[in-house]
């Protein structure tokens, strides 16, 4: 469910004043558990440390993430493939004729 418009958008303001301190487009990364806070214009060209329960995820804020929340950039959750022993020897193999192939078109062509 949306917040209310009334409200306007929720930014925590430890946050904005991190950003205020900075100049924009510098390397220093501004560390962040406010998962919930929407990215606003203010925060573009910055680059984020979003707390996702483990470790800092590095973001650098661009122009189409605004109105979005940071948390939705550092995923909490890691993906472990399916499969097992067989999808392992599928992937084995296209990786094989995957080299096969570069090493294929590497050979220059005899005339």
């Amino acid at each position: 469910m949306s917040r209310s418009l009334k409200k306007g958008p929720f930014v925590d303001p430890k946050l904005l004043k991190k950003v205020a301190a900075l100049k924009s487009g510098s390397d220093t990364v501004i560390k962040t558990w406010s998962r919930a806070s929407e990215i606003s214009p203010e925060m573009v060209g910055y680059l984020f440390g979003i707390h996702n329960g483990k470790i800092f995820v590095e973001v650098r804020v661009t122009e189409e993430m605004v109105g979005h929340r940071l948390g939705e950039f550092s995923l909490t959750r890691k993906f472990v493939r399916h499969g097992g022993k067989m999808q392992k020897e599928l992937e084995m193999k296209a990786a094989e004729t995957q080299k096969a192939q570069v090493a294929a078109a590497k050979a220059p062509a005899k005339k």
